[in-house]
């Protein structure tokens, strides 16, 4: 569903969002998208679990749980910290995972950077016998097959297509429906220029951008700015945005209005790509620091 933003913007600038959150209640946006020719592969290959990487907090992480639950698999996650062991009931989306019936590996971090290794996938094997293997945020070609879905032709008559970038599968679908006059520019939620070669394993297209300021410092983290900001974006328009990455990208996207990056009369789609999971793990931290919540229940 596109739904227009009743805002006055300067320059006669239209800004709508697509609610690609509104896809599926637990599911939601490019996560769907990432994980509906996955769940379609594994079936085929007559696999009976999934096995997948993540943080703490990790939207991709509740997904995977629910999604294998949903449809008939089991489900392991390799957890980025092994501190976590004993905090799953002060983490709510370790929690809503493990009431899936997600099993744990919990793994140090410095372990955790070898997850793409041979050796290392070897040994999980060993240790979990025969699964599907699904990255950490899903992306993989099968991943980007499911992100091109997400224009429409609906979607033709827009000069700017916006979304958050994590690991680079939902801009690289986009990129690849994109048609050639239309400019995508990604926000990515993390510090780092890797992300330009990641998605360039993926995309042939040009017409592509990363807009790097709009971080708050790297993934995870935020600030008061920001969290005013999210606030006062839902009570205007009674959109929620999470505070790891559409947030972060529609800050950008109206702060760059105001700086007029874009020209005079152009047309804006902004991909929300749900993640509101992970407010309710957020406003745990920010409690913790004494620091104002995200007022928005999901």
């Amino acid at each position: 569903m596109n739904q227009k933003l009743q805002i006055t913007f300067p320059n006669s600038i239209s800004v709508t969002i697509k609610r690609e959150d509104l896809i599926h209640p637990i599911v939601s946006g490019n996560k769907f998208r990432k994980l509906k020719y996955n769940l379609l592969q594994a079936k085929t290959e007559n696999k009976k679990t999934l096995l997948t990487f993540g943080g703490a907090f990790s939207n991709h992480i509740a997904a995977v749980a629910f999604a294998a639950k949903e449809n008939g698999f089991q489900s392991i996650g390799i957890i980025r910290g092994d501190e976590l062991i004993d905090k799953i009931t002060q983490n709510p989306t370790l929690q809503f995972a493990q009431e899936c019936g997600m099993q744990f590996e919990f793994v140090s971090r410095e372990k955790y950077r070898l997850k793409n290794e041979f050796s290392f996938l070897e040994d999980l094997k060993l240790k979990f016998g025969d699964f599907f293997l699904i990255p950490e945020g899903g992306t993989n070609t099968l991943a980007i097959q499911g992100c091109e879905e997400i224009l429409t032709n609906e979607d033709s008559k827009f000069d700017y297509i916006c979304c958050a970038v994590g690991t680079g599968g939902t801009i690289s679908g986009i990129i690849n429906s994109a048609l050639p006059y239309q400019k995508v520019l990604g926000f990515p939620a993390l510090k780092g220029d890797f992300l330009q070669d990641e998605i360039r394993i993926f995309v042939q297209n040009k017409n592509w951008e990363l807009i790097t300021d709009y971080h708050f410092g790297g993934y995870g983290k935020i600030n008061e700015d920001l969290v005013r900001f999210i606030n006062r974006f839902y009570s205007d328009n009674q959109i929620p945005l999470d505070p790891i990455y559409t947030g972060k990208m529609v800050f950008g996207v109206m702060d760059l209005i105001q700086k007029n990056y874009f020209p005079a009369q152009s047309n804006i789609l902004l991909i929300h790509t749900g993640g509101l999971q992970g407010i309710q793990g957020m406003n745990v931290k920010l409690k913790n620091k004494h620091l104002p919540i995200i007022a928005i229940n999901v």
